[in-house]
């Protein structure tokens, strides 16, 4: 556990009370992920040792256990209850609820935002009154937002160097799909033909191609951490066109759901290709990972974060859908 996730977690344990069992990190053994299902019974349904390489499909027994609620046309959300077999810290405080959204791009524009005034940071409680989704979006370093970024067509910056990251890329009619990186030299192309209206990078990708798990998550010695928990926010593609959304919180009480544990990379990787993905990718997540949700009247959820961001990600209903109201 890093420094400042040690100092934040210190934090949030002064701020909600201490809990039964100290916090501190573990390694992730081979037991299984479980979810509980609406009936109260946990199943088993993947495990680091025998980790599926590809996801051909949602997995039934997951599938089984989501209860998706429609809030507004074209926008599902849901949440999963997981035991994780990782930190002592996680047992301590609660398991591991899954935030859940799925849009449908045909009826909501997705595009990328910033602090206003320019520069400034963001957070979700900044998103436009009429935003039916918001996220923060992509990775960032001291001087700002990480990889490539596009915004209503221009190129605001270039690809960053990212053997494991992936692109978010929404084209000028709206559809929206993943590019990793082998696909990203041919996919910029499009900016300068006019095909691409917005466009994030982020990393790790979670999942590639139709639903392949990339190689680093599989084995150890590749360059990739399997083993660190953190909380997480990860973005991907269903093979019907639509967009998913997972956030993964503490299921404790206040502020201790905002302590900065979660699942590994690995096990989002199984988490989006069981609920269906094709494609998937990691945003910030930790101390950034935030998330709203506003319904058809307009009352929103929120999973906000623990720090600010420089850009964020929100999905508005489309003119059409909105003239259809009147």
């Amino acid at each position: 556990m890093t420094t400042r996730r040690r100092l934040a977690v210190a934090a949030l344990l002064l701020l909600g009370g201490a809990p039964a069992a100290p916090v501190r990190a573990q390694s992730a053994r081979p037991a299984p992920l479980r979810v509980r299902t609406p009936d109260g019974r946990w199943h088993a349904w993947w495990q680091a040792d025998r980790a599926p390489a590809r996801w051909p499909a949602a997995d039934a027994r997951v599938a089984a256990a989501v209860q998706w609620r429609a809030v507004a046309p074209g926008l599902e959300t849901a949440e999963l209850e997981v035991a994780t077999p990782g930190e002592a810290g996680i047992a301590a405080l609660g398991r591991m609820r899954l935030v859940l959204a799925r849009i449908d791009p045909a009826r909501h524009a997705l595009r990328l935002v910033a602090g206003s005034p320019p520069g400034a940071p963001w957070k979700v409680d900044d998103a436009p009154g009429d935003a039916r989704l918001a996220l923060n979006a992509g990775q960032f370093t001291d001087d700002g937002p990480w990889g490539w970024l596009v915004h209503g067509g221009r190129e605001l910056q270039a690809p960053a160097t990212g053997p494991l990251s992936s692109a978010l890329v929404v084209a000028r009619d709206g559809a929206v799909r993943l590019a990793d990186a082998a696909e990203l030299t041919a996919v910029r192309t499009g900016v300068a033909r006019g095909e691409i209206a917005e466009a994030v990078q982020s990393y790790p990708t979670l999942l590639a191609g139709d639903g392949a798990v990339p190689a680093p998550l599989l084995a150890d010695g590749r360059g990739l951490d399997r083993e660190h928990r953190d909380a997480r926010l990860a973005v991907g593609t269903l093979r019907d066109g639509r967009v998913l959304v997972v956030l993964t919180r503490l299921d404790a009480p206040g502020v201790m759901a905002r302590v900065p544990l979660g699942l590994t990379v690995p096990e989002m990787a199984a988490v989006t290709g069981a609920l269906g993905a094709s494609r998937a990718m990691l945003l910030d997540g930790g101390l950034s990972a935030q998330l709203l949700v506003r319904d058809a009247r307009g009352d929103a959820q929120r999973w906000p974060g623990l720090r600010h961001v420089p850009v964020g990600l929100v999905a508005t209903p489309r003119v059409s859908e909105v003239a259809a109201r009147r």
